[in-house]
């Protein structure tokens, strides 16, 4: 009764927020093995020795308060001042812009001109600048978003993929409904190189950047130790400083509209942060310090990506050296890339032979000209749609969410690595070939309009066909069951109706089709050789069955997993 008594009367004076008992007990006996940092225990501890008396009697004043103690209140409410401080900005800058205050806006025009003309005319800069901002659209930051909740649905931390999720959302609404209450107009500038949509303020790629990926570094936060965090934070805040600047050297927006967006974002991240901590509260857990120690740090272990590569096997080299291994690896993966090219290159080299590319060898003139003849509307519709999803936007997409996945599930980088190593190869390859070979499009009316590439190699058929292959290797390498035969279905049926659409359209021959499907088969067999995409290293053999944390294997059948010996 006494210790209840003087934990009552004391933690207010001690630390101003601690209500857990469960603060007695030992850093290492906290749920998740996590070790509180900070020093929470101790400072409960010291708060407690100064509140009561060695004869049990109550102590505690404001005199008597340990100075770490008081440190740590006045490091619990900074978060609070630089939120109030953010929602503050927001509301002035928001009334001022409202009102058109001439101030402002005579200082937003000339920033506007200036900053803008620093790039016009300098068309290197200017897509330099266009990259950084694709970086803050909304594309790219859902399909984060959506990749890391993903992630951490299949490491089981649920309030997490719900905290991002909730976060990005947020950023989603808060634009456009602000944007049409205060509906200010774009700059207009004297060279613009870059066109927006909508209304000005707040600045959308500002306001989104900061969510979503400070939600990911509030996140990820605990899986980074030493200059790995440091480097983290760095990387964070310099991408989303660098998204806001590139808006307002494009043009497309003032700086008000920018720090009109970053002090929301801040606004919003801090109040869900906030109510992150309050569901944490409700289940009986500490109280973190989310900037330092991200939202969960006895996360850590789900949400470092992956665990270490084992050395790898071998019976004529048993002591192997991991750096030298991947090093024969990625040497074998180069010199296999520059020979298919070459051998694509060559191929579009012949055709051109034909008519300066437009000759009918194997149909390239006649098929072209019967698709165009038997156009409908459904027809060109459903084509749309398989275009677009053979366009970088989805594969990129489809792919990313594919290294997640695997990451998840497998925790080794290996299929991760397969998937990205394919699908840069193949961006590289087409880039390549298409500069070299310059084969002009089929001469029919075309569907699609602004086409940056020559025709051959198709760039849409051969990411379709090595992206959802390449799937495929990984899914039936990786897992036991007949379900994972399904995933053959869109290893073929994908590729073949993309390959219609971009006939039906005009874009492509034949020829440049049946190329993409030889670069296809011929790269991904050296890639699978010599990556091993389905070897976790973690036996001589390759089972194909994921392994667990604590070496056993995973059986996945007919929706089930079972543990098992290796």
């Amino acid at each position: 009764m006494l210790l209840d008594s003087g934990f009552t009367a004391s933690r207010a004076a001690a630390t101003g927020c601690l209500t857990r008992a469960s603060y007695f007990e030992s850093p290492t006996a906290v749920p998740g093995g996590y070790r509180n940092e900070t020093g929470l225990n101790h400072l409960f501890v010291q708060g407690l020795v100064a509140g009561v008396g060695v004869d049990g009697r109550v102590v505690g004043s404001e005199g008597a308060m340990p100075s770490a103690t008081r440190d740590h209140q006045r490091r619990g409410l900074r978060p609070l001042v630089v939120i109030t401080a953010a929602a503050l900005m927001f509301a002035l800058l928001l009334v001022l812009v409202r009102l058109q205050w001439a101030p402002l806006e005579s200082a937003d025009r000339g920033a506007a001109a200036g900053i803008n003309g620093l790039i016009a005319g300098h068309p290197a800069a200017v897509t330099v600048v266009k990259a950084v901002t694709w970086l803050g659209s909304g594309g790219v930051l859902w399909t984060l978003i959506g990749a890391a909740a993903i992630l951490l649905a299949f490491r089981r931390r649920w309030r997490l993929a719900v905290y991002l999720l909730v976060a990005g959302a947020g950023a989603l609404v808060l634009d456009p409904v602000l944007k049409s209450l205060v509906g200010r107009l774009r700059p207009v500038v004297a060279h613009p190189v870059a066109h927006g949509l909508g209304n000005s303020f707040p600045s959308g790629h500002s306001l989104g950047s900061i969510v979503c990926y400070g939600a990911l570094f509030l996140v990820f936060l605990p899986a980074m130790r030493g200059r790995w965090r440091r480097a983290f934070t760095a990387g964070i805040a310099t991408l989303i400083a660098v998204i806001g600047i590139s808006r307002i050297l494009l043009g497309v927006h003032y700086l008000s509209d920018v720090l009109g967006g970053w002090s929301l974002g801040v606004t919003w991240l801090g109040v869900t942060a906030f109510a992150f901590e309050l569901t944490r509260q409700a289940a009986g857990q500490p109280v973190t310090h989310p900037v330092t120690e991200g939202l969960e740090p006895e996360a850590r272990a789900d949400l470092t990506p992956t665990e270490p590569e084992p050395p790898m096997p071998s019976k004529s080299k048993p002591d192997r050296h991991p750096a030298s291994y991947w090093g024969r690896i990625a040497a074998g993966v180069l010199v296999a890339w520059v020979l298919i090219v070459g051998v694509i290159v060559g191929i579009g080299k012949l055709l051109m032979l034909s008519k300066k590319g437009n000759g009918n060898v194997l149909g390239d003139h006649t098929i072209p000209h019967w698709f165009a003849a038997h156009r409908t509307s459904g027809l060109t519709h459903w084509s749309g749609i398989f275009s677009t999803l053979g366009a970088t936007q989805a594969i990129l997409i489809v792919a990313v969410v594919t290294c997640v996945a695997f990451l998840a599930i497998t925790r080794h980088w290996r299929p991760a690595a397969f998937v990205a190593v394919v699908m840069f190869g193949e961006l590289g390859a087409f880039l390549a070939t298409a500069a070299v070979v310059k084969r002009p499009r089929p001469d029919v009316s075309h569907l699609d309009t602004h086409l940056p590439t020559s025709a051959f190699p198709s760039g849409h058929e051969a990411a379709t066909c090595c992206l959802y292959v390449a799937i495929a290797i990984l899914v039936i390498g990786h897992f036991r069951g007949w379900w994972r035969w399904l995933f053959l279905i869109p290893a073929v049926i994908m590729p073949v109706m993309v390959a219609l659409s971009r006939l039906y359209r005009g874009e492509h021959h034949p020829t440049d089709l049946l190329a993409s499907v030889l670069f296809t088969g011929l790269w991904l067999t050296a890639a699978t050789l010599l990556i091993k995409p389905n070897d976790d290293g973690n036996s001589g053999r390759n089972d194909g069955r994921p392994a667990t944390r604590d070496g056993r294997r995973l059986t996945v059948s007919h929706g089930h997993a079972s543990g098992g010996s290796a």
